[in-house]
């Protein structure tokens, strides 16, 4: 099960309480007060790993304590600090503090860490009180609570390229042919339920090996932002893309490829106008059953006046699609990755 948006409470440890102790021993007359420092609380830290690639994990385990501080005690005893508590999330979650909206972190890279609780400081014995004028001090203090939180995880998946379309545009066919992924195909609408992420390496003569991560998600259809079909709910997972790719299926009849594309960019342009400005490529799909030709060429018309690179594929007999893969790779791949002798 896919899950990307959850709710979570965490609570860091409250400080231990500060002692209130007089030494009293034998053959020490004058002892004073001896009352030590209560423990910090534990905090909550939040830790990016890669074990995780959903957010199931923690919809089943809302709830995450630091351990409370021991309390002081008499000899100048320091209590014990309570042991912070650890959540992994997947890279690629953010997090909001949901009282106030406020981003508190993204998860970009494995092995971030950030506490998102503060364990309470703990309390000040009597010790802590002396003076010359005050020998025997009879104040202290209880410790501080630790921060408590109710925050709302996003899992926003990292990809750099994304593939946008209308649902059977041929998304999941084409992931799975220039990567290694396997999601389900079918000729129905709507078979990807949720977002899938392929691996597509890239190699020729050259010498030329660069690798890049592909984004399928479910199809959009019009309306989306209003919540037909599966909403947009999934368009979270490709705003970090770098590159998306519009899918239009030219097998369709009765269809106006001009149209299918125009709707796709109103539907991200609702979601956010930042993605829908996103660099872009338009791949015209299905090319081995297409029965309209013109089809094919109202949408190349479309995207030269749009200035937008325009190719032409046919993902089950592989037609157009190594093409397809080098002009990615060199629009999403570092220069460093790139042979330009």
């Amino acid at each position: 099960m896919f899950i990307d948006e959850v709710i979570i409470t965490v609570k860091a440890g409250d400080g231990g309480n500060g002692c209130l102790a007089f030494r009293r021993e034998k053959f020490v007359p004058r002892g004073g007060p001896s009352g030590g420092d209560g423990g910090h609380g534990g905090d909550v830290t939040m830790v990016a790993s890669q074990h995780y690639n959903t957010l199931l994990h923690l919809r089943f385990n809302p709830e995450h304590k630091g351990q409370r501080g021991r309390h002081g005690e008499g000899s100048n005893k320091t209590g014990h600090n309570g042991t912070s508590a650890e959540v992994a999330v997947p890279v690629g979650t953010v997090v909001y503090d949901t009282e106030t909206g406020q981003q508190l972190h993204d998860f970009t890279v494995p092995g971030d860490r950030f506490v998102v609780a503060k364990g309470g400081r703990g309390g000040r014995g009597n010790a802590r009180f002396t003076t010359s004028t005050h020998q025997a001090p009879t104040e202290h203090e209880d410790g501080k609570p630790g921060e408590f939180k109710k925050l709302q995880l996003e899992l926003k998946l990292l990809a750099d390229v994304g593939l946008v379309g209308f649902p059977n545009a041929g998304k999941s066919t084409l992931i799975s042919r220039i990567s290694a992924a396997k999601p389900k195909i079918a000729d129905y609408p709507f078979t990807t339920l949720e977002p899938n992420l392929g691996v597509v390496r890239v190699s020729d003569n050259r010498d030329d090996d660069r690798t890049f991560v592909v984004a399928d998600i479910p199809g959009l259809i019009e309306g989306a932002h209003l919540g037909h079909g599966l909403g947009i709910q999934f368009l979270r997972h490709i705003e970090r893309t770098r590159l998306l790719a519009h899918l239009v299926d030219m097998s369709e009849t009765g269809r106006d490829a001009v149209e299918d594309f125009e709707i796709i960019m109103k539907e991200l342009a609702a979601f956010s106008e930042d993605l829908a400005a996103k660099p872009m490529i338009v791949v015209a799909t299905k090319l081995d059953v297409t029965q309209d030709p013109a089809r094919v060429k109202a949408l190349e018309k479309l995207a030269k006046k749009r200035k937008l690179p325009f190719f032409k594929i046919a993902a089950v007999t592989g037609e157009g699609i190594d093409k397809l893969k080098q002009a990615m790779a060199e629009r999403v791949c570092a220069p460093s990755q790139v042979d330009v002798s």
